[in-house]
């Protein structure tokens, strides 16, 4: 019998503030089919961090992360606005595109989420 995976979810970011972020593509191991999912906290002092905190949660399935940039997000929920930019000095600039994409897709509600490539 096979292990149930545990739900990895598309969006985990913190609820509000300025922090640092990166973009990970998930692989399934047997079927190469990939998706990416984006992970965001004021905790993390380092991009790096937050792949360290994913890394356990993906040995117990058939899935591998790959880092394919960082930047920084700000999360103003009282506004409804999320703002990604930057970049990562270890992964690089993320895709804000595929970013903000994603955001839009679990903050429907929100008036305002946009991306600049500017700034660090």
């Amino acid at each position: 019998m096979a292990i149930p995976c545990p739900p990895i979810p598309t969006i985990d970011i913190d609820e509000e503030g300025r922090f640092k972020y990166i973009l990970i593509r998930l692989k399934d191991k047997s079927t190469k089919k990939y998706r990416y999912i984006v992970r965001g906290y004021k905790w993390a002092s380092f991009h790096a961090a937050m792949i360290d905190e994913l890394e356990p949660t993906l040995k117990k399935t058939n899935l591998v992360c790959e880092c394919v940039g960082g930047g920084r997000i700000l999360h103003t929920p009282d506004e409804n606005k999320l703002f990604v930019y930057g970049y990562s000095v270890c992964y690089g600039r993320a895709d804000h595109n595929i970013t903000v994409s994603l955001l839009k897709k679990k903050f429907p509600e929100y008036t305002s989420i946009t991306f600049s490539n500017e700034g660090y």
